[in-house]
């Protein structure tokens, strides 16, 4: 994800959704999910229990966890690349930065609410997958995020404990939570997945692969189109129209905001500014393009060139041109975090000064949004496919052997010979 000042990540409020799902299966409990018992894979041939993973980027849940999940997140060169010195760059932008990031999750309550939404919504999907794919049941949850606690490894060694793998087998679906696919976001958790998979699973000490009884993985890697993402995103939308007077609602803007990513990435083919468009697309057929809309991009970081228009610039621009009536839909986020608490509401509302420029709710613990996830996973589950087509397609520019070996193997043995 790209970062908007000296380093601006995501934000928003808890406020869980409390609204029946109507056109989606209802029955759908609001508030904390109940405790999920544990799940155990004994045998290798039976169709469950099925670990279904959470795959995304994490957020410090204190303060105190702030500069770990800085030092992590510019190591990263598929998010961030700084070249041959990434790996003594990283730790000390981090440092630096630290104090200034500690104050933003002071200013939004102390630290990140996306493991809190991460962890509801995928328990929660879980217990909709047992009603719905009982022949893949028991579906046992768990998140794994790329900078912060629950990082992979640890997911990866709460599988083994729980029986899956080791020589037992099991299955494992990679659910990421990015529903635009990006090399930066999905592409490094599972290059990240990919690592730790052969280091605990691999390779033996002698040297040899051995595959027997190990997790059988799957990915569930885009759904920037599906209906019930859209549904979600379009209802939430239509509640924060209800707030306008009726003589404006039809010429309020409609402004999504997705994170940018460096034009380098984007000129080398990365599949994401598409893929959001067409999530933007989908969301105002849904709406009949009752009104204007524009799609822009935040947290940009660095002096390098960035995919713009940046979205504090277009809300600006468009307040002192006398059109105050914005509604920010932030179309590349499945929960809240510091980019919609603090950058979108803190920042972007603020200086803004306009009491019409509002914004959407985010999806957290909306019921239209968890049956979505399940709906999702059951077809994955009952399509038996590896991953979807696109994902065995690398980026035009791509040079990276990582990105290769990764994608042959979730690709499987029917789909790796496709990537290229």
């Amino acid at each position: 994800m790209a970062l908007r000042r000296p380093f601006t990540l995501p934000r928003q409020l808890l406020r869980p959704v409390a609204r029946s799902s109507l056109g989606f299966s209802s029955q759908r409990k609001n508030g904390l999910a109940t405790a999920v018992p544990p799940v155990t894979q004994d045998a290798t041939s039976s169709k469950g229990p099925t670990a279904m993973v959470f795959l995304n980027m994490g957020g410090p849940s204190t303060t105190n966890e702030v500069e770990d999940f800085l030092s992590r997140l510019f190591a990263d060169g598929d998010l961030i690349p700084l070249g041959r010195l990434q790996a003594y760059l990283g730790p000390l932008i981090a440092k630096r930065r630290t104090p200034k990031i500690q104050k933003q999750y002071s200013d939004i309550g102390g630290g990140s609410p996306i493991r809190k939404w991460s962890e509801y919504q995928c328990e929660e999907m879980c217990k909709i997958l047992d009603q719905i794919n009982p022949e893949t049941a028991p579906h046992k949850p768990y998140v794994a995020f790329r900078y912060a606690a629950p990082l992979t490894e640890e997911m990866y060694t709460r599988l083994l404990d729980d029986g899956f793998g080791g020589g037992k087998g099991g299955r494992a679906v990679a659910f990421t939570q990015y529903p635009q696919y990006s090399c930066s976001t999905t592409g490094s958790s599972l290059n990240e997945l990919w690592k730790w998979r052969n280091r605990l699973e691999g390779k033996r000490a002698n040297g040899n692969s051995d595959v027997s009884g190990a997790i059988q993985w799957s990915v569930i890697d885009r759904w920037p189109t599906h209906p019930g993402l859209v549904e979600a995103f379009a209802r939430n939308i239509e509640d924060q129209l209800k707030t306008y007077p009726e003589d404006k609602r039809d010429n309020v803007i409609l402004l999504f905001s997705a994170h940018s990513l460096p034009m380098s990435v984007v000129n080398r083919g990365d599949p994401y500014p598409a893929e959001v468009a067409a999530t933007v697309h989908a969301v105002m057929q849904r709406l009949n393009f009752s009104n204007p809309y524009r799609l822009c991009w935040q947290s940009q970081v660095g002096p390098s060139a960035w995919l713009g228009a940046q979205t504090s610039d277009t809300v600006q621009s468009y307040v002192e041109r006398g059109q105050s009536d914005i509604i920010l839909v932030p179309i590349a986020f499945t929960s809240d975090h510091i980019e919609t608490l603090y950058e979108l509401d803190l920042e972007v509302m603020e200086e803004a000064n306009s009491p019409g420029v509002k914004r959407a709710e985010s999806l957290n613990g909306n019921p239209v949004f968890i049956q979505a996830l399940a709906d999702i996973a059951q077809e994955h589950l009952r399509r038996g496919e590896s991953c979807s087509p696109q994902m065995t397609l690398r980026c035009q520019g791509c040079k990276s052997e990582r990105c290769l070996e990764q994608k042959k193997f979730f690709a499987g043995d029917k789909a790796s010979s496709l990537v290229v």
